[in-house]
This record gives structure tokens, C-alpha cells and sequence, in this order.
């Protein structure tokens, strides 16, 4: 099931990226893009590269992660990718984008429903964390 989270994920996120410009016009709209970027760069940099993995399954040597902006959500790379297409989607707003963005953030959401029961089974400290931290929106949800 992982790797058809992940392919799904993939072939949205192109979908949105072939089917309008990649650089939004508008400064607003920019400007929401590059905090999505930010927060990739910020979420990566806080997961290092040994410990990242594309599709929901934890990997062996894995390190449980609540330090940058996993303190504040537990799935930053997830509300980034959504920010940024969201904000790809609205610079160029068609009803076959957002239909592709719903697609995606659908299926963002079984993808870290799905790596939340694996992550709660190998760390026993996620149950804890899951109650103190919002899953993509701070504070909201």
C-alpha cells in the first residue's frame, strides 16, 4: 500500500506542475510557494537525509524526529507539498487543477494515516507526541 500512496503523490504533484506554470505571477501567491519551499528545506534539514524516507514505511535504522518543525506538526513535508501546490493551483486556478490537488491531498492524508499506525507500532513515545502535536495545520489540525 506505501508505494501506491507514493506513486499517487508522484503523479499529482507532476500533474499539477505540467498543467499551469510552476512560478506563481502574484507576490502573495509566490510568497506562499516559497514558505512551502522553506518549510521542505526546514523539515529535511531537521530529518537529515539518512533518516528520510519517500514512502510511509519506517526504515530500519530510522530516528524518531520531534526537534524544527516536527515540534510544531508531525507531518511538515506533507502540509509543505500541500502549501506549494495549493499555492501552483491558485496561481492558475482550473477546475481540473483543483480536482488534481483534491486527488493529492486525499491522498496525503490515508498516506500519513497509514505511516502514523506504523510509526505508533515502533516508537512507543508517538502515542504521547501524536497528543501534543497538530498533523499539518499549527494549532488547527
Amino acid at each position: 500500500m506505501s508505494y501506491i500512496y507514493f506513486i499517487i503523490q508522484v503523479v499529482f504533484i507532476i500533474l499539477i506542475g505540467i498543467t499551469g506554470p510552476i512560478i506563481p505571477q502574484s507576490l502573495p501567491v509566490l510568497a506562499g510557494a516559497a514558505i512551502g519551499v522553506l518549510g521542505m528545506i526546514w523539515a529535511l534539514w531537521a530529518m537529515r537525509l539518512s533518516n528520510l524516507n519517500m514512502i510511509p514505511d519506517s526504515k530500519h535504522k530510522s530516528i524518531f524526529v520531534t526537534s524544527g518543525p516536527y515540534k510544531i506538526v508531525r507531518h511538515p513535508m506533507y502540509a509543505s507539498v500541500l502549501l506549494v501546490t495549493l499555492m501552483l493551483v491558485i496561481n492558475d486556478f482550473t477546475l481540473l487543477r483543483i480536482i488534481f490537488w483534491l486527488v493529492l491531498l486525499i491522498d496525503l492524508h490515508f498516506k500519513f494515516l497509514y505511516e502514523e499506525k506504523i510509526l505508533l507500532k515502533k516508537y512507543s513515545e508517538y502515542a504521547d507526541y501524536k497528543n501534543n502535536t497538530k498533523r499539518l495545520i499549527p494549532f488547527i489540525y
